[in-house]
């Protein structure tokens, strides 16, 4: 008999921001379970057992306590260890209908309409896909109005079939994308829920400001007050009756009530004894500043915040803010209040976070909220985008994470949010030294750029390469609307910085196109003779202010041009006449068409923001290629608003249930997991029709022979590959013998492996020599944060040499399969370069889907390389393939928990 896989318990949020733990039952719960079920009013009894039948209601309670088995699971719902909440699904006899169980859920009296029934249903929903069950089946009588709401209101198809006074519900749980936003929708609802008093606390305590000069908790304190923050304000403090003007209570049970906020400074080792006293004493929030947490005062202050329902920011971090007036809230220890405006800011290093703040607040940029993460124990990235996205007040969203804790999440979350705003973040941990260093300070999971670069592409975020980066495309996406496209038009008064700032725009991947005819007479009628009007346009050091402004009100206002960038120098003509060349760009008409920015080489920041006509602003560079950086990613964020929601292919042939048995019985021989042998790897991936060469499998030379002469084709030629057990490149170990014909070459052939790989070589492959096409590489990496990643590019000899790639997280829509195929810089060679016929595209999209759902319903693939698999204009073939499957648990990426 199958054992049952038994899921540990996890935390997630009712829809008021309350938090529960999920486990399964357990036989010590009887009496638990028993009283749920005694308490329920005769009204909720009689819904729930069609009558008000004591008697039912303890034989339930009792076969909810029966040891698991496979086809049957029943998970409950704790609150502070009190069950509030009972879902179970049994598959019944043999003779039901396989894949269906029998769905009964119960909720503890006054606790309906908080989420308590929906939330184990989404839970053992997904307990049940990984079970193999593609229905519930759930009777109810025909008034009971909350369980049919329930089912209604869960994202999945429902049918219903009524039967006199009962109606009996089937509950399909396939995981389509409807079911992932309703269940996104009633994340986000619990979400914001709970980290209401992180942002907008009406009372806040500091624990840890000491009476000297000096302290992180003090310097916390003495920003609260000075900010201004509108609520009330403690200090708790053992030695002190006031600080700053703050009253102090010994403890934080002290308090004359609650916070909704606590700010913990103290040193590591007090830190889970002031989280354990802040959740007895009902605070719902923790801000812990302080760093150094050894493992087991880590797993204690997480553990409180669990118990107790407290979101949790940090440990190690620089402190929360929100600059509402009405609120006024900045518990921080930053050198300065952060300025009031749009930008929402998540770090999880304290010292980019004070370079964000400093920023943002001198460009006049401003912040609407701000949390620095540190290590990130509880509220993450993926938190604070939901926040920003409803909060009616951020407009521009700017994250530095070192790590991800639920990728697939944040990728979906991201992927809506950008639709409303753009979204900022700095590429961090770009190189191995940079991944160390991330782990060491914030216990980062260390990530390969390839993986995060897929991620923010997928998702529209704009990923930067430094802070500075970061701000110059933070005031231009503040300041300026997004240009229509990559076309830029240069406008210089001196030669030289029109070279440098055309030079910078191609190296940005911008286009620099000629003007159109008759935009050229325009503009030669209204700048000075000697004016070059190509691109860049050099209207000449002669050019007075009425001049500038109307060249540039032509090129903002042609449809050829997106974007105009305007690169001056300081002269003495412009001096003599009174000229302000700056103000003809800054007060043009009100709402030019294109973005425009400035390059003024002489000013000493990277980027300002100056006023301009209409309360508007204008970015200004002090160097061109931050200005072109800029502009490229202005660019990208167009591009990608532009393209639709792609679209998840369901490729034909697809068996999914032999694929697991596959992998299942491979296991059952191999229970520490490695390479499967060429016959089951070519099961597996014949699973998902994914197309092989013929081969055959020979363990001797006779063997070899015989299947040489049968797929030797018309010409006979064959090729022998050796193989042994783990990961090898057949051709950098020589281990591959092309163009043999006849007996006496094959044998030959045989030999000479036999001989060289004597004691390895368990067997050889033999293969009809392949025609010409182009060889390309389709893989999968796991990565153990992020899922599956599809890898494509140049194949055979050249992969590593050239490094030719492009990759997507799955699941792959077919905008993903698209960019995987146009990627590549060999993406030329399959549309039809020089001439040369294009390959089979349709047969490659299809390739890649089909691998994309491989790598989602094996969750114990942990890689696969299909290298070289061979495209031409009639299709495509895999002519080698190595998979690699380790035993691990799946898991569910959208299933709602809390880190």
């Amino acid at each position: 008999m199958t054992a049952v896989l038994v899921r540990p318990a996890i935390h997630a949020l009712l829809a008021d921001g309350t938090t529960v733990r999920i486990r399964a039952v357990e036989p010590e719960d009887r009496d638990q379970l028993h009283r749920l079920y005694e308490e329920m009013s005769p009204e909720n009894l009689r819904m729930r057992f069609f009558a008000m039948s004591p008697g039912s209601a303890v034989l339930a309670a009792d076969h909810a306590c029966e040891p698991a088995r496979p086809g049957r699971r029943a998970l409950v719902a704790e609150l502070q260890g009190r069950i509030i909440g009972l879902a179970e699904y049994d598959e019944g006899d043999e003779g039901d209908e396989r894949g269906s169980a029998d769905l009964a859920v119960a909720v503890a009296e006054g606790l309906h309409h908080r989420g308590v029934g929906t939330l184990l249903v989404e839970h053992l929903a997904s307990a049940a896909r990984a079970d193999g069950i593609r229905l519930f089946r759930a009777d109810a009588l025909s008034e009971n109005r909350e369980v049919m709401r329930l089912f209604t209101d869960l994202g999945l198809r429902v049918t219903r079939r009524a039967d006199g006074p009962e109606t009996r519900c089937t509950i399909t749980l396939d995981q389509d994308d409807t079911y992932l936003r309703a269940v996104e929708d009633r994340g986000r609802t619990a979400d914001l829920a709970s980290m209401e008093p992180l942002f907008r606390p009406r009372t806040v305590a500091v624990v840890g400001a000491g009476r000297r000069p000096g302290s992180v908790g003090r310097a916390v304190l003495r920003h609260l007050t000075t900010g201004g923050f509108t609520g009330r304000l403690f200090a708790v403090n053992p030695h002190a009756h006031a600080l700053l003007g703050v009253p102090s209570y010994p403890t934080v049970t002290e308090l004359p009530l609650p916070p909704d906020l606590v700010v913990v400074a103290t040193p590591a080792a007090a830190v889970p004894t002031v989280a354990e006293e802040s959740g007895k004493a009902g605070v719902r929030a923790l801000a812990v500043v302080s760093a150094g947490l050894d493992s087991a005062q880590a797993q204690a202050l997480l553990t409180a915040c669990r118990t107790y329902g407290m979101r949790l920011v940090g440990p190690n971090c620089l402190g929360v803010a929100n600059t509402d007036p009405a609120l006024r809230m900045d518990a921080t220890f930053a050198a300065g209040h952060p300025r009031p405006g749009s930008a929402g800011i998540g770090v999880q290093s304290g010292g980019v976070g004070i370079a964000l703040l400093e920023g943002l607040s001198r460009l006049g940029i401003g912040v609407s909220t701000f949390a620095s993460l540190g290590d990130k124990y509880d509220v993450s990235g993926n938190d604070m985008l939901q926040w920003w996205e409803n909060d009616g007040v951020t407009g521009l969203a700017l994250l530095h994470l070192e790590s991800f804790g639920n990728p697939r999440a944040f990728s979906r979350t991201a992927r809506r949010v950008t639709r409303r705003m753009p979204l900022l973040t700095v590429d961090a941990g770009r190189t191995d030294a940079g991944r160390r260093a991330a782990a060491s300070h914030s216990a980062a999971a260390a990530t390969s750029t390839l993986t995060r670069q897929a991620l923010f592409t997928q998702a529209g975020v704009t990923a930067t390469r430094s802070v500075g980066e970061l701000l110059e495309t933070a005031a231009l996406f503040h300041a300026q609307p997004l240009p229509a496209g990559p076309r830029v038009a240069i406008v210089t008064n001196a030669g030289g910085a029109g070279v440098l700032a055309a030079d910078a725009c191609v190296e940005a991947e911008l286009v620099l196109p000629a003007l159109a005819s008759d935009l050229v007479e325009d503009l030669s009628a209204v700048l000075p003779d000697g004016a070059a009007v190509g691109n860049p346009v050099d209207v000449t050091a002669a050019v007075g202010e009425d001049e500038l402004r109307a060249c540039l009100d032509l090129l903002t206002d042609h449809r050829g041009v997106d974007a105009v960038v305007v690169a001056l120098v300081p002269t003495a003509v412009a001096a003599a006449t009174g000229d302000d060349l700056v103000r003809a760009v800054t007060q043009g008409p009100a709402g030019r068409r294109s973005p425009t920015v400035l390059v003024r080489m002489e000013q000493g920041l990277s980027v300002r923001l100056l006023p301009a006509t209409g309360g508007n602003t204008v970015p200004s560079y002090a160097e061109p290629h931050a200005a072109a950086r800029a502009l490229a990613h202005a660019a990208r964020r167009t591009a990608w608003l532009a393209r639709p929601p792609g679209i998840r292919r369901i490729p034909e042939g697809i068996d999914t249930r032999r694929s697991r048995a596959v992998a299942d019985n491979w296991f059952a021989a191999h229970p520490e997991g490695g390479w499967l042998g060429p016959r089951t790897c070519a099961e597996l991936l014949s699973c998902y029709g994914i197309p092989q060469v013929p081969w055959a499998w020979a363990e001797t030379e006779d063997e070899a022979i015989r299947v040489a002469e049968r797929l030797g084709g018309p010409d006979g030629r064959v090729v022998l590959k050796a193989y042994w057990p783990g990961p090898v490149h057949k051709s950098d170990q020589h281990a591959v013998c092309l163009d043999l014909i006849g007996e006496g070459q094959v044998r030959s052939a045989y030999r000479d492996l036999r001989t060289r790989f004597d004691g390895l070589m368990t067997g050889v492959v033999v293969q009809p020599l392949a025609g010409r096409g182009t060889e390309l590489l389709a893989g999968v990496v796991q990565d153990e944060v992020f899922g599956p990643l599809i890898i494509f590019g140049l194949g055979g000899t050249a992969t590593e040499v050239f490094a030719d790639r492009a990759a997507r997280l799955a699941p792959l829509t077919d905008l993903d399969v698209h960019d995987l195929i146009a990627s590549p810089r060999c993406a030329s060679l399959l549309f039809g370069a020089s001439g040369s016929d294009p390959v089979d595209i349709d047969a490659l999209e299809q390739m890649l889907h089909r691998l994309s759902w491989m790598a989602e319903n094996v969750p114990q693939l942990a890689e696969a390389d299909l290298n070289p698999v061979l495209a031409t204009p009639g299709g495509l073939s895999v002519l080698d393939a190595r998979v690699r499957l380790l035993p691990r648990r799946p898991q569910d990426p959208y299933l709602r928990r809390l880190r």
